[in-house]
């Protein structure tokens, strides 16, 4: 069998894999995926079948679509109340991290001071790669995700133009000048690229998109040839310009009204997770155990740099005067991981430095394994301290479990009440101002917003918040909301009454595939749960025991009795359903019943 096809397979097995097992551990990805691919390039020498050259244009592509999909998360709407803490971190920040770290660079791991501000200047990026995986993983307060989806975006393209600027200006090899002229003639031409090419291609695409001149078939892949596209020519015509072009592209895509891009954006994040995979597992294996043992001390005196000085000082140079609260000025100070782009640049100039002969060549080959460190270092060091550190500053809850309900019923405000007693956060979502002004006067919290509405979406704090029960009378309404918000909380997380028409004739019932899951310990309608409440139903709380075991519970109550949450002995808040686990003692049933009659 071709070794090549046997490669390819075993690097996406190894990738998915590693994926999977850092999901059920509840460990950062990417530190999973470098080491596995670490451990796997101790026992197979891949380079007889990846080509260096091909596989650094095929991280090159991989970093454009990523950094494409980065571009399509970010919306201005965001920048409302995060716009000037991202700017100062990416104009003031980068050029306080850049300088501190080319100082670090030189006295903490050898570097001369030329290639120090070229090292320093690829390590200027943090990246998508690393941060968006954190920050699904911690959800933090929508600002502090805000600020630093932001940052992790745009500091990339950032970098990579400051790295090109400085290879330019101190080695030459045809990307620059000397002087400051050659730096801003440079600087210039790369802006005018990436942001012309970007800017113009996201308005003819949406253009495009919007008179449906393309299938929606063809629509996603359209968008990801003319990324992968414009990143060719972009570099063409001025090196290491891709990443902005293709930046600017995302951003432009996502601010635009005029076409939908949701599937687009869909699809780029599951390209992204195989890319991730993929990537960091091939990565990862070619750094050789010599290679560590060659550069380990100075890596880990300018990993220690990093993380307890630079990064620190930038942020706090950065924020100098804002009004920013502590809690989350410190959070930003200890999350800088480096991801795939810092791999890619460092690559990338280690080869052209090593290009250039003299006494340069023999540090080119200490850049790669010391950024490869470097990525392991910050990803391990806060991958592990981003979650615990929320909660201890209040911006995220361990294992959020509150309630958003959608629509706001006497009932289901009546279990938002018992389910807020016990602790967790919940919080209604209403169209109607009655509505969320009669769950405030119970002192429950709620937002008066269409549910599909953008504000929704993107304005509404959703920390603490874990799943979603829409609970209105309309079922079409129950069914979009579950698909809006499955997109945010993931769909496993969303759940509907169950719709009236589910059990018609396949020509008029809903199709079960864009319904969420239907809660309730028995599958009710809209119209089944209200006759229970009009009937004298009330939601009451209940702690099961070895004396009141469930069976007496529906002995007790009824087979009417309708279990909507169970609280388990561990104080884990439960959205039952129909095939939910059995009940043990000391599990409390939040529930509606008809209390008998004496």
């Amino acid at each position: 069998m071709d070794e090549r096809l046997i490669f390819y397979s075993a690097v996406l097995l190894l990738g998915i894999g590693a994926q999977w097992i850092a999901w059920r551990i509840k460990m950062p990805s990417i530190l999973l995926l470098l080491a596995t691919g670490f451990i796997a390039g101790q026992f197979y020498d891949q380079s007889g079948v990846v080509e260096e050259q091909t596989l650094f244009a095929i991280v090159s592509l991989a970093v454009g679509i990523i950094m494409l999909e980065g571009g399509l998360t970010l919306r201005f709407s965001e920048l409302k109340e995060a716009g000037g803490t991202v700017l100062r971190l990416i104009g003031i920040g980068s050029m306080a991290t850049w300088g501190m770290t080319t100082v670090a660079a030189h006295y903490l791991a050898g570097f001369s001071w030329s290639v120090s501000f070229l090292v320093a200047a690829v390590l200027v990026v943090t990246g998508p790669t690393v941060i968006v995986p954190l920050l699904n993983s911690v959800r933090p307060r929508r600002s502090v995700n805000s600020v630093l989806k932001w940052e992790g975006i745009v500091i990339d393209p950032v970098g990579a133009i400051l790295a090109v600027l400085v290879f330019g200006v101190l080695f030459g090899h045809g990307h620059g000048h000397s002087g400051v002229e050659g730096v801003l003639l440079g600087l210039g031409k790369t802006l005018l690229v990436g942001i012309g090419l970007g800017y113009g291609a996201a308005v003819g695409l949406s253009f495009v998109l919007s008179r449906h001149w393309v299938p929606d078939f063809l629509q996603s892949v359209v968008v990801l040839t003319a990324g992968l596209s414009l990143f060719t020519v972009s570099n063409l015509f001025q090196h290491e310009s891709g990443l902005l072009t293709v930046t600017i592209l995302g951003i432009g895509l996502a601010n635009q009204e005029r076409a939908k891009i949701r599937h687009v954006v869909e699809f780029k994040e599951t390209l992204r997770t195989i890319l991730i995979s993929c990537l960091f597992i091939v990565l990862g294996a070619r750094i050789g155990i010599d290679d560590i043992q060659l550069v380990w001390k100075e890596a880990l005196f300018l990993l220690l740099a990093l993380i307890v000085v630079v990064r620190p000082l930038s942020v706090f140079i950065s924020t100098l005067g804002s009004k920013i609260p502590r809690e989350e000025r410190l959070f930003l100070a200890l999350m800088a991981p480096r991801g795939i782009v810092a791999a890619a640049v460092s690559s990338v100039f280690a080869l052209e430095l090593a290009e250039t002969g003299g006494a340069f060549a023999g540090e080119a080959a200490r850049i790669v394994p010391i950024t490869y460190t470097i990525i392991v270092g910050t990803v391990a060091f806060y991958g592990l301290l981003a979650a615990p550190l929320a909660r201890k500053l209040g911006l995220a809850l361990k294992n959020p479990q509150g309630i958003l309900f959608v629509g706001v019923r006497d009932w289901a405000v009546s279990a938002a009440e018992l389910v807020q007693e016990k602790g967790f956060r919940v919080l209604m979502i209403d169209s109607n101002y009655g509505a969320t002004r009669r769950a405030r006067m119970a002192g429950v919290a709620a937002v008066n917003a269409n549910v599909l509405s953008d504000y929704a979406s993107e304005e509404i704090d959703m920390v603490g918040i874990g799943s979603v029960l829409a609970t209105t009378p309309n079922d079409q309404v129950n069914t979009l909301a579950c698909i809006n918000l499955g997109h945010t909380l993931g769909i496993s997380n969303v759940y509907q009454l169950k719709p009236a028409d589910s059990e018609g004739s396949e020509r008029k019932s809903s199709s079960s595939e864009f319904n969420g899951r239907y809660f309730g310990d028995r599958e009710v309608t809209s119209a089944e749960i209200e006759a229970l409440a009009r009937a004298g139903a009330v939601m009451k709380c209940t702690t099961l025991n070895e004396e009141f075991t469930i069976e007496n519970f529906r002995a007790y109550y009824g087979e009417d009795a309708l279990i909507i949450f169970r609280i388990n002995s561990s104080g884990e808040l439960l959205v039952e359903g129909a095939k939910s686990g059995s009940y043990s003692a000391g599990d409390q049933l939040i529930a509606l019943v008809q209390e008998p009659e004496v």
